[in-house]
This record gives structure tokens, sequence and C-alpha cells, in this order.
């Protein structure tokens, strides 16, 4: 069921839950200034439509041993849909990568591994050009977090 336009409840509600996705409906309801019933069914018309995708939990990385960031580039020479699925197959059997992009540009991927120190990072390096022939990997460790959100901005939301 495709959502034909988000208004200002929608976009108010969808900034509160990207804060806190388990906010009960009653608090909801209240914030947004709608009873409960129709502000549930707001959000399950948002759920059904794909504006939101899941629920999560975000779990602080220095307490589960990941807190050191890798951002790695990679090059490759090789562009067919063969070489791709293979390494697409391997970047998306090693857990410690969390995103992964392909860029336009000089750089083809773009991944963000977490582990908890540069040996672990080397035994990801090694399980992810083991299976792949790559052009150049290029690692760039995170000195410091900055900025980290999970929310996108609801500014641009038709």
């Amino acid at each position: 069921m495709p959502i034909q336009k988000l208004d200002s409840i929608d976009r108010k509600l969808l900034d509160i839950l990207q804060q806190a996705a388990d906010t009960p409906i009653a608090e909801l309801a209240a914030q947004v200034g709608l009873s409960q019933t129709p502000c549930w069914r707001r959000v399950q018309r948002l759920k059904e439509s794909g504006v939101i995708t899941r629920n999560v939990m975000l779990v602080d990385r220095d307490k589960v041993n990941v807190g050191v960031t890798v951002f790695v580039s990679v090059r490759t020479s090789t562009h067919s849909q063969d070489w791709f699925d293979r390494f697409r197959a391997a970047v998306e059997a090693i857990p410690e990568v969390v995103e992964f992009y392909r860029m336009s540009g000089d750089v083809d991927y773009l991944l963000r591994v977490v582990v908890p120190d540069i040996a672990a990072y080397d035994r990801v390096y090694k399980r992810l050009i083991a299976g792949t022939q790559l052009f150049d990997v290029s690692s760039s460790f995170a000195m410091e977090e900055i900025k980290f959100t999970t929310a996108l901005p609801l500014g641009y939301a038709a």
C-alpha cells in the first residue's frame, strides 16, 4: 500500500519513533495531539507503506567490544556481474562489515567495519581479499566519533 503523502503529524511520529522506537502508543498520541486509535492507525500505515522498514535496538559498540571503526575503500579492475556477485557474497558473510556501498568516483566500494582492534581488522581484511580479486584496498581508522545518528532528516519528506 503506497503512502499518499506525509503530513506534519506523520513526520512528527517518525521523528519520535526514530529516537525511541519503543515509545508507547499512548505517549506517541499525546505528543502528536491524536487519540490512541488514530495514532496507532497512522503508525500501521507508515509500516504497511514501507516508510517504517523495521524496529531495532541500538547496542553500545564499546560494551560489546567493537569500538574501533574502519572505513575500507575498495577499487577493482573487474566490473562483471559474476565478480560482483562473488564480492557481495564475501562481504555479506563478514559480520564485522556493517555498511556496504557502491560508490561513484575513484573508489568503487566503501565499507564500514567495526572491530575490537587492529588485529581483528587484519583478520577481516584477509577474509575480504581471500575469495575476490581486488585492485586496491585502503583502510582508514576513525580516530574519534564526532556525530553518529540513525535518525534520517525528515524535512525532505513529501
